[in-house]
């Protein structure tokens, strides 16, 4: 097991069986987003792109809040004419701005990740979860795209991850009018997974069962679901046969075949 050295590290990631357990560690401001922990999220999430011996990653936030948004100190510093947190980077894949390569990062990280969403998930720290491939939230989570509020808009990602996952319209209503929902509503409306009433528990087993299967399947699976919808049609099937190709009768998957077989030989 691998645990970040510093203990007041503003996010920390254990590592253990494959399965990477990431954490907003600034529980008693409900996990908000400042600047430091912007950096520090960007700087987890690439090291794990670089990792090879994790297949899976669990999101979540220590305390009582998956994480509130963005720190209030930092709405009081845009108040007093002073740029808070709008920092730009050189890219991290698409994304310039270092609040944009907090939340994008995730989907850099090559293999699944899965928001583990409590308490709240409030502006930006919805946002973050948006960033996750999956979404395990708790069925009285309260979640919002709270940015108008502020006289903002959702500008770590938001406007154009939220449209491909809730419909154009619905994004539109949930980001003119600010207002609040549960993870019930959000599972209905497509924000999130699923619910459960311990959603890091159920985060962590469902990483765990992911992380039991080949990871170069893995890599490949989000690579080619990622691309779905972002490219055209011959395009996406073409990068499916060059993933195909590379898997079949690669050492990793004759070694799943052969513990598959084994397996089921054994269960007759």
């Amino acid at each position: 097991m691998t645990q970040t050295p510093n203990a007041q590290a503003l996010v920390t990631c254990d590592v253990n069986d494959g399965v990477a357990q990431v954490r907003l560690n600034r529980p008693e401001k409900m996990n908000a987003l400042n600047g430091a922990m912007f950096e520090q999220l960007a700087a987890v999430g690439q090291d794990l792109i670089g990792r090879t011996d994790i297949s899976a990653v669990v999101l979540a936030g220590e305390g009582r809040a998956f994480c509130a948004g963005l720190d209030t100190a930092e709405f009081e510093r845009m108040a007093s004419g002073a740029d808070a947190v709008v920092i730009d980077r050189p890219r991290l894949g698409a994304a310039a701005a270092l609040g944009q390569q907090a939340v994008h990062v995730w989907s850099l990280v090559p293999v699944p990740v899965i928001a583990a969403v409590h308490g709240v998930a409030f502006g930006g720290g919805l946002q973050l979860a948006l960033g996750a491939d999956i979404r395990i939230v708790g069925p009285e989570t309260k979640l919002s795209v709270m940015e108008i509020v502020w006289g903002l808009i959702p500008d770590m990602t938001g406007t154009q991850i939220l449209p491909e996952l809730v419909g154009r319209d619905v994004a539109k209503e949930l980001v003119f009018t600010g207002r609040q929902i549960s993870g019930t509503e959000s599972v209905t409306l497509g924000l999130a997974t699923r619910t459960n009433a311990n959603p890091v528990v159920a985060a962590t087993a469902l990483a765990t069962e992911i992380a039991g299967n080949s990871r170069n399947a893995l890599v490949h699976a989000k690579a080619l679901l990622d691309l779905a919808g972002r490219t055209d049609l011959a395009s996406g099937f073409d990068a499916e046969q060059v993933a195909i190709r590379e898997l079949i009768g690669s050492p990793e998957q004759v070694a799943v075949v052969r513990e598959r077989q084994e397996s089921l030989a054994r269960n007759r």
